[in-house]
């Protein structure tokens, strides 16, 4: 946790638990990049405190950037595409899949259009 919020995550040496986001860049914009991340720990807000960590925050998270939410839009730029998990009773592997939300490939959109 972070120690001066409660309420978010943090990078952090202190009772910190091991969390590994690996990524890679699918499209550079000008000030934004498109990126797929694959987990390989699942802590809570994960993908987004790593991110911001490293300079790039999620286009419409007002939790872990700087507070604005320049895009208008409702909701984050985080889609997970491919969900995997093993059921708890039968053992059995369960993958689901969702299409991204349609403002998020509007998001895409605007910035193919003005920077690629």
């Amino acid at each position: 946790r972070d120690i001066n919020n409660r309420q978010k995550m943090a990078v952090t040496d202190v009772n910190a638990k091991e969390a590994i986001t690996n990524f890679k860049v699918l499209e550079r914009f000008n000030n934004n990049t498109l990126i797929e991340c694959i987990l390989e720990t699942g802590r809570t807000h994960q993908i987004r405190v790593h991110l911001t960590q490293i300079g790039y925050p999620i286009v419409g998270d007002t939790t872990y950037s700087n507070g604005k939410n320049e895009w208008g839009i409702e909701g984050q730029c985080l889609h997970s595409e491919t969900l995997g998990i093993i059921h708890p009773r039968t053992k059995e592997y369960m993958e689901f899949n969702a299409p991204m939300p349609e403002y998020f490939l509007n998001v895409i959109k605007i910035l193919e259009q003005k920077y690629v």
